[in-house]
C-alpha cells in the first residue's frame, strides 16, 4: 500500500468514465494501477450499467466486481484508493491534473476532439480515439475504430476520422442507435435489458416518443430526466436477443482499447 505522496507519484489520472474508458479504467485497476477518475457534473453516459461516470450520480457505482466511488478531494481519494476502489472526482477542465503531476494522463473522454489535454501533462499523455495528435497533443493514441485497427497504440500521426456511423452488430449499424427526436427532458419507458420489438416506444421527450428501429435488446439508454438536445445520442439496441448479459459486462471493444493504452503506458515509461 502507498503512502499518500508514492500514490500520488504512482498515480494514473484517466479523464472520462463512459463504456469505453471504463474498459481502460478497469483494466488498470487490476493490473494494480492506482488511478483517479475526473469526469464532468453531468455525463451523458448511454452505457450507464458498466461505466463507472455513473458515480457522479449515485455516488458509488459497481462494474464487474470493482466499485467507483465518488470523491471531493485529493484526502479523500486517497483514502477510497485505500479501501480498494476507484475515485472518481468531477474535474471537468482537469485541473486536477496540475496539482498531482502525475506520470501517466490517459484522455478517454471521447469528444472526437481535444477538449484540453497537453502533451506536456505528464511524461507519458495518452489519448484514446480521433482528436488527437501522437507527438503534438499527446505520446500515444490508440485507435478506436472497429476493424483490423482497433486497439493499436500510434506514435506518431492521429486515430482514423470519426465516420459518424457505429459498428456493425448482427447486421445493423445506424439503425441500432436513436438519437433524441426532440429537445427536453427525458423520462425512460423501457429499460436497460429489455427485450423490445421495432416500432416500440422506448422513452419520451415531454410528449415526443422516442422509437426503436429495430428489435433487440436495450444495451444502453441516458438518464432518467436528462436535458436532452435534438439529436444527441440516448439509446441503443443490440439485435443480438440471446446476448443480454452483455448489458452488464465490458464490452470487446472497450477491452481492446484498454490493452491498447495499457501497452502504451508501459512503452513510454519503459
Amino acid at each position: 500500500m502507498y503512502t499518500f505522496e508514492e500514490w500520488k507519484k504512482n498515480l494514473i489520472i484517466v479523464r472520462g468514465g463512459g463504456d469505453i474508458a471504463t474498459g481502460t479504467i478497469y483494466k488498470l485497476y487490476q493490473s494494480r494501477f492506482p488511478v483517479l477518475v475526473l469526469e464532468i457534473a453531468n455525463p451523458s453516459c448511454i452505457r450507464r450499467t458498466i461505466s463507472f461516470c455513473e458515480a457522479v450520480f449515485d455516488k458509488k457505482v459497481e462494474v464487474e466486481g470493482v466499485t467507483a466511488k465518488r470523491t471531493e478531494s485529493l484526502e479523500d481519494a486517497f483514502a477510497i484508493y485505500g479501501q480498494g476502489q476507484i475515485p472518481v472526482m468531477i474535474d471537468e477542465n482537469g485541473s486536477m491534473i496540475q496539482e498531482v503531476q502525475p506520470p501517466v494522463v490517459v484522455d478517454a473522454i471521447l469528444a472526437k476532439r481535444n477538449l484540453g489535454t497537453k502533451i506536456t501533462d505528464a511524461p507519458a499523455v495518452i489519448g484514446v480515439g480521433p482528436g488527437f495528435c501522437a507527438g503534438k497533443d499527446v505520446d500515444a493514441v490508440i485507435e478506436t475504430q472497429r476493424g483490423h485497427n482497433l486497439g493499436r497504440v500510434i506514435y506518431e500521426g492521429e486515430a482514423a476520422p470519426n465516420t459518424g456511423i457505429p459498428g456493425m452488430i448482427g447486421g445493423y449499424a445506424k439503425e441500432r442507435v436513436i438519437h433524441a427526436p426532440a429537445t427536453g427532458k427525458l423520462h425512460i419507458l423501457r429499460q436497460i435489458g429489455e427485450i423490445v420489438e421495432a416500432g416500440d416506444i422506448l422513452a419520451d421527450i415531454e410528449g415526443t416518443p422516442v422509437k426503436t428501429l429495430i428489435s433487440g435488446v436495450i444495451r444502453g439508454m441516458i438518464r432518467e430526466g436528462y436535458d436532452v438536445k435534438k439529436g444527441l445520442k440516448i439509446a441503443d439496441v443490440d439485435p443480438r436477443v440471446k446476448e443480454q448479459e452483455n448489458c452488464y459486462h465490458i464490452s470487446d471493444k472497450a477491452r481492446c482499447v484498454a490493452g491498447g493504452v495499457l501497452e502504451a503506458i508501459l512503452h513510454l515509461l519503459k
